[in-house]
């Protein structure tokens, strides 16, 4: 076989990864509040990009005037300063010898700092609300802060060394109780060690305790306690019903999760009656003392499709206009600045407008792309839109990308941190795509949200006499055509934080009793 060199020419396809292709795919999964920064961060990088403000300009109302319109602006500004209302004017009309008569005294003892006025100098005109000196304008315009009046949030760690200022005098103890509210976590409890602490600050560890016995009796009540049950003591003490019944309920916690009221009963030597009382005590305690202290503000959620009941019954799907920035390419400023660039300005400014006309043409098909995929959704879930969540369909990615003729990454991708609004409440792009279970009787298959919804209304709908058991939902699941194992079901009750049929049905005697 001999061995030989040719030229050949071959023609093929091939997709290549551009920087704007992925910037393309890395807009279309970012959130609105992501995309606002990153398309603010571009705007401070590129010059050829600007933000679209023609609609805050007219609702800002047109500019002043200049050069030969200024005249008729102030001739506008003084016909509107004569229609004023009569609460508005404010000029002083009495005579500095009228406020002296008045007060029987000279002025210069009411305004000692206003010499020239007193010495008999012309006094300053009035001023008018309407034309101030620049210098009082700038106070009451751009340094005037409106934030500066608005009371900031108090913190838990700020609340507990006000009480630490006004319970403890002696400076040691102070700063072993700045030490000890350091170590206080969001809830409310210490996490830090004691002994360390005492080590770091080289003081004896009984000095310690004893701050930190003056901490836990600051408010919030159960603040600055170690675990849950010292946090729960701590209250019940200041409510006078730490008893050695109640102290013995609270030593056995983990029975009050299990719900075995047999044992506690046996425990804390108490009847039905007195342990459901004793119970329903510790239900209204706080387990999370400092959950109201210095919370972080949680960011609402902006929906960015809206879907709205036409009244033909049919569905309207509209993009939320106040998720999608507004950017414009300037091409006039690259045609006055190019002209006359050279070299590697000229490339730059080339690359600049490249860069900006992708972005703009990134932003139209992202916002295209939103809408086409949650038109599809919608057309998918119109049973659940119309009559709610026991009539979601089971859907999946790559149904939704074949009806839209896309890959199902792109369909991933403007799923991912995207929220519709529904007259159903507002969800998740990502609620919609459910898994299927199959229809014991060979139909069409049922959604697993579907079924999950099915599996708590029939629990909140048990009799406390009759607590269904993981069997035999199964039985009245099947019966209604939705084939399903136990251990799904069970699944399925785990996920909704729903307890056992044995502890269900214990806390429903308990409270029967009660």
């Amino acid at each position: 076989m001999a061995l030989s060199q040719k030229l050949l020419l071959r023609q093929s396809q091939s997709l290549v990864m551009t920087p704007q292709l992925m910037q393309a795919i890395k807009l279309l999964q970012l959130s609105n509040l992501d995309l606002v920064a990153y398309v603010d961060a571009e705007l401070e990088r590129n010059p050829m990009l600007e933000r679209d403000d023609r609609d805050a300009a007219v609702d800002a109302g047109p500019p002043l005037a200049s050069g030969d319109d200024a005249d008729e602006d102030r001739a506008a500004a003084r016909d509107v300063a004569e229609e004023r209302p009569d609460w508005l004017e404010t000029r002083l009309e009495v005579s500095p010898d009228a406020i002296a008569a008045r007060l029987d005294t000279d002025l210069a003892n009411v305004f000692p700092d206003d010499h020239g006025a007193a010495a008999g100098e012309a006094a300053a005109p009035p001023l008018d609300p309407w034309s101030m000196p620049s210098e009082r304008a700038a106070i009451s315009g751009d340094d005037y802060n409106l934030e500066a009046f608005v009371a900031a949030e108090t913190s838990l760690a700020g609340r507990l060394g006000e009480q630490l200022g006004l319970a403890v005098a002696d400076p040691v103890r102070r700063l072993i109780g700045q030490a000890l509210i350091d170590e206080v976590d969001a809830a409310g409890y210490m996490r830090g060690s004691v002994e360390a602490i005492a080590h770091r600050l080289g003081v004896p560890v009984a000095e310690v305790d004893a701050v930190l016995a003056i901490l836990q009796s600051f408010e919030p009540s159960g603040v600055c306690a170690r675990d849950l049950a010292e946090c729960l003591a701590i209250q019940l003490r200041e409510r006078d019903r730490f008893d050695p019944a109640m102290a013995m309920l609270v030593r056995h916690l983990d029975l009050v999760a299990r719900r075995d009221f047999a044992a506690l009963k046996k425990l804390c030597r108490v009847d039905d009656e007195d342990l459901a009382e004793m119970l329903r005590e510790l239900r209204a305690l706080d387990p999370k003392p400092g959950s109201a202290f210095g919370a972080a503000v949680l960011q609402p959620v902006v929906p960015d499709v809206v879907v709205r009941a036409a009244p033909d019954g049919s569905w309207r799907i509209e993009l939320n206009s106040d998720t999608l920035p507004r950017v414009l390419v300037n091409q006039s400023y690259y045609a006055r600045v190019a002209r006359g660039a050279k070299g590697e300005d000229r490339t730059y400014l080339s690359e600049c407008l490249q860069t900006a006309n992708w972005l703009v043409k990134s932003l139209d098909q992202r916002a295209k792309t939103i809408l086409k995929v949650a038109t599809e959704i919608v057309r998918q879930q119109d049973a659940f839109l119309a009559h709610g969540v026991a009539h979601l369909r089971p859907l999946n990615l790559k149904t939704v990308a074949e009806a839209i003729a896309m890959h199902e990454s792109t369909v991933s991708r403007v799923t991912s941190n995207k929220y519709m609004a529904t007259p159903r409440g507002l969800f998740e792009l990502k609620y919609f795509f459910t898994a299927s279970i199959a229809s014991s009787e060979g139909g069409e298959a049922h959604s697993a949200e579907a079924v999950r919804h099915r599996i708590k209304a029939l629990i909140d709908a048990e009799p406390a006499d009759d607590v269904l058991s993981d069997d035999a939902l199964v039985k009245i699941l099947r019966d209604g055509g939705i084939d399903i194992a136990r251990r799904t079901v069970a699944k399925y009750r785990e996920a909704l934080r729903i307890p056992s049929s044995v502890q269900r049905r214990r806390e429903k005697q308990a409270l029967l009793v009660s």
